[in-house]
């Protein structure tokens, strides 16, 4: 299994509307494509105004063909643009469990 680690620098602020926008549009879409959402958190101390999502899939072919659906959807189209506008820096990660994890 792969795990995408997202992690997003929100504006100073604006973490509570882009939860909502999450909520009420984006988390349907994602999961519509994605499917095995691991979590969704954002920072409460250390380095604020921070979004974290994880995502598993079984393989990187996967995961390459379930985000290419999505990005050619028409509502997740209309919908990146109102998350990215409250963004300041993304960063993703691609982590595999250690045969000793939890998650393996």
């Amino acid at each position: 299994m792969f795990y995408e680690i997202r992690t997003y620098r929100i504006k100073t602020g604006a973490v509570p509307a882009y939860l909502k926008l999450v909520e009420e549009e984006g988390i349907a879409l994602q999961k519509k494509y994605l499917k095995d959402l691991v979590g969704y958190f954002f920072s409460d101390i250390g380095p604020l105004n921070q979004i974290v999502h994880i995502w598993a899939y079984p393989s990187l072919d996967e995961r390459e063909e379930r985000r290419a659906a999505l990005a050619k959807d028409p509502a997740w189209q209309a919908f990146a643009p109102k998350i990215q506008a409250l963004m300041e820096e993304m960063e993703n990660k691609i982590m595999r469990p250690a045969n000793f994890s939890p998650l393996s």
